[in-house]
């Protein structure tokens, strides 16, 4: 069985690279159907999750904008201390999104 985490405990969260520097916050999940359930497969940090997450109406409002984040797969993020998320990989590993 997969661990579970809230994911209000991890959202907002900074994530920390190996080498203990921020590299964002956790400002969006995306996750797929599985059975009866939803299983989160990524995770997006940075400004460009907030965005994502604020949705189309948001940047109606402001216009559009250069939002830049990054894509983890849940496998590149530890989420055993959830107040403490950390990669498991380097930043280099890690999509880019624009």
């Amino acid at each position: 069985m997969s661990p579970r985490v809230r994911l209000d405990r991890v959202l907002g969260r900074r994530v920390l690279a190996n080498n203990n520097r921020p590299i964002g916050r956790i400002e969006e999940f995306r996750a797929e159907r599985e059975g009866a359930g939803w299983i989160v497969v990524a995770f997006v940090i940075g400004e460009g999750g907030l965005w994502e997450r604020l949705g189309l109406g948001a940047r109606l409002l402001v216009g559009p904008t250069r939002a830049n984040g990054l894509l983890a797969r849940w496998d590149q993020i530890d989420l055993s201390n959830p107040n403490r998320p950390r990669l498991r990989c380097a930043v280099s590993d890690l999509q880019r999104i624009e």
